[in-house]
C-alpha cells in the first residue's frame, strides 16, 4: 500500500489529528468512547439540564432495550479485500452528504449548553451533515440557517393544535431551503419522565425551547388574541421560583429585557405554548394532508409498529424515522433497532428509511445500515460534546462516530454504504 493511501478517510484523518496532538501532550477535549463523554458531560451541566438530556421514560427500560438491541447482533468481519478506498457517503432526498449521520432535533438544547441550535447548525455545517432543527428550539430556525450557509437542514415539525401555525412553519422551513420536514408523531403529549419530575422542572414553562413560537408571526398573533380575550389578570402565587420563572422567560422572549418585563407577553406566549403545541388527536387524516400543505419531502418520526408503516405508504410519505423518541417516551417499549428488524422488510427500499434512538458508535451506525437503514440520527452524543465544549465539542463527538464507522466498514471488508447488508451480521 503506498504512503498516501487511506489518508483523506474520516476514521485515519480522525486518529492522526489526535495522535499528533499527543506527541505534543494534548488529549481530546471530547473522550472517543461513549461512557467517559457521557460522565463528563453530567459534571460539566446542571441538575436540570443533565435530567432534561439524560433521562428517560419510567424506570428507563426503554433507553436500556435500545442498546441492548445492538448488542443481540455481531458484525462478522471479512479479510483480503482491498479496502484502501472507501466511500460512505449516501444520497438523501437529491442531496450527498459525506457519511449516513444527521443530528437530532433536540428540544431546549440551551439546557446542555447557552448558544445550543446555533452552535449544532454550526458544527453540522462543518462537517457537511444534516441537522434537524428542532420545533422546540432555542433560537429561531433562521439564525440556525444562517450559520449553516448552503449546508443541509431539516426541520422537525410537531403539530400544534392550531393549523395556520403549522401552516407557517412549513412556510419557514421551505424559506430557509430545508431539505425534509421531520414530522415528530410520538410526543402528542409528554411521556412520564422521572428526572425531571422530581425537580419539578420542564424548561419549556420558563420560557426554554419555544423560540421557534416567539419568532412566528401566527403565534405571536394567537398570543395577542389571547391576551385580548382575558377578563381578568390570572392568579399568580408570588414565590421566589415564581420570580425566577418569569426572569426567565422575559429573558428569552423576543425584544428589550425591561419592556418585556412590565409586558404580558412573555407569561402569555409561554401559557400558548403549553396549550398548543402538541396535537393529541392527530390522526392518519392530518398527515394526509400535508401534501397540500408543503412541497418538501416527509418523513415520519416515531413509527414502531410495521403496520403503521404500512399505512405510511399509503400515505405517499417520502420516509419513516424508525425511532423511540431516545426511550423518553414509553417505557418498556420495543427498542428502535427491533423495530427496524421489522419494517425494513416492509419498506423495501420504497421510502427513504431513517433509525434514530440507541446510536453511540460508529459499529452501531454499521449495525444500524446492515439492518435496513438508510442513515441514522446522532442524539445525546453530540449534545454531550455540546456540553463540553460548545461548537468544537460538538462537532468533534459526531467526527468521532463518523470515523469510526468509516473504520469499521473498511475493517469489516467494505468499500461503500452500499455493500452493507445483512450477510455483514450475524445474531449473538
Amino acid at each position: 500500500m503506498s504512503a498516501s493511501e487511506n489518508q483523506d478517510s474520516p476514521g485515519r484523518a480522525r486518529q492522526n489529528l489526535i495522535y499528533r496532538d499527543g506527541v505534543l501532550g494534548r488529549t481530546p477535549s471530547v473522550p472517543t468512547d461513549f461512557d467517559t463523554l457521557e460522565r463528563r458531560a453530567r459534571r460539566k451541566m446542571s441538575a436540570k439540564g443533565w435530567a432534561y438530556v439524560h433521562g428517560g421514560a419510567g424506570l428507563g427500560r426503554t433507553m436500556q432495550a435500545n442498546r441492548d438491541a445492538f448488542d443481540k447482533w455481531q458484525i462478522v468481519p471479512r479479510v483480503l479485500r482491498d479496502v484502501s478506498k472507501r466511500d460512505i457517503g449516501v444520497e438523501l432526498f437529491g442531496r450527498r452528504i459525506p457519511a449516513p449521520v444527521l443530528l437530532a432535533p433536540v428540544g431546549a438544547a440551551e439546557l446542555a449548553r447557552p448558544e445550543a441550535d446555533v452552535a449544532i447548525a454550526a458544527a453540522a455545517a462543518e462537517l457537511g451533515v444534516p441537522y434537524i432543527f428542532s420545533n422546540q428550539g432555542c433560537a429561531p430556525m433562521e439564525e440556525s440557517a444562517a450559520a449553516m450557509g448552503d449546508a443541509p437542514r431539516w426541520f422537525q415539525l410537531y403539530w400544534s393544535t392550531d393549523d395556520d401555525l403549522v401552516d407557517s412553519l412549513l412556510q419557514r422551513a421551505a424559506n430557509i431551503r430545508a431539505d425534509a420536514v421531520v414530522v415528530t408523531l410520538d410526543t402528542t403529549m409528554l411521556g412520564w419522565r422521572p428526572e425531571d419530575l422530581n425537580l419539578g422542572s420542564l424548561p419549556f414553562a420558563q420560557g426554554q425551547g419555544i423560540a421557534q413560537y416567539t419568532s412566528d408571526p401566527v403565534f405571536r398573533r394567537i398570543v395577542h388574541d389571547r391576551i385580548k380575550a382575558a377578563t381578568k389578570k390570572p392568579d399568580v402565587e408570588v414565590t421566589l421560583g415564581a420570580i425566577r420563572s418569569l426572569v426567565s422567560m422575559t429573558r428569552r422572549f423576543p425584544g428589550r429585557f425591561l419592556g418585556n418585563l412590565r409586558s404580558p407577553e412573555p407569561r402569555a406566549a409561554v401559557e400558548t405554548f403549553l396549550d398548543i403545541y402538541s396535537r393529541p388527536s392527530l390522526s392518519w387524516a392530518d398527515i394526509e394532508t400535508l401534501r397540500s400543505r408543503t412541497s418538501l419531502p416527509i418523513l415520519l418520526k416515531g413509527v414502531l409498529h410495521p403496520d403503521d408503516a404500512r399505512r405510511a405508504l399509503d400515505a405517499g410519505v417520502d420516509g419513516i424515522v424508525v425511532s423511540n423518541h431516545g426511550g423518553r417516551q414509553v417505557d418498556g417499549s420495543v427498542s428502535s433497532l427491533d423495530a427496524l428488524v421489522d419494517i425494513a422488510p416492509v419498506v423495501d427500499g420504497r421510502l427513504t428509511l431513517l433509525l434514530d434512538s440507541g446510536i453511540r458508535t460508529g459499529a452501531d451506525v454499521f449495525k444500524a445500515l446492515a439492518l435496513g437503514a438508510d442513515a441514522v440520527t446522532l442524539g445525546r452524543p453530540h449534545l454531550y460534546g455540546l456540553a463540553l465544549a460548545g461548537q468544537a465539542g460538538a462537532r468533534d463527538a459526531t467526527a468521532n462516530v463518523i470515523a469510526e464507522f468509516d473504520l469499521t466498514m473498511g475493517l469489516s471488508g467494505l468499500t461503500s454504504v452500499a455493500e452493507i447488508d445483512r450477510d455483514a451480521l450475524r445474531r449473538a
